[in-house]
């Protein structure tokens, strides 16, 4: 299952993060490593970009760097 997939009030840990380098930094940087607990908070109306709490800090992310984020959801 990829962080897009997530609903609302979904938790999940990260597996894999799966991005080119430039963009897979930046995900780092924010914390989204493998083990992380992510928890979906907010979702817009075409669902670009969602906003998840990661490490305390709310962070929006388009979807199509979502989809190449793997989690398993807890």
């Amino acid at each position: 299952m990829y962080l897009s997939d997530m609903n609302v009030g979904d938790k999940a840990i990260v597996k894999k993060v799966d991005a080119s380098e430039n963009i897979k930094r930046r995900l780092l940087d924010i914390g989204l490593i493998n083990g992380t607990q992510v928890e979906c908070v907010l979702k817009s109306p075409f669902n670009d970009p969602m906003a998840y709490l990661i490490r305390g800090a709310i962070i929006a992310i388009r979807k199509n760097d979502c989809n190449k984020i793997e989690v398993e959801i807890i």
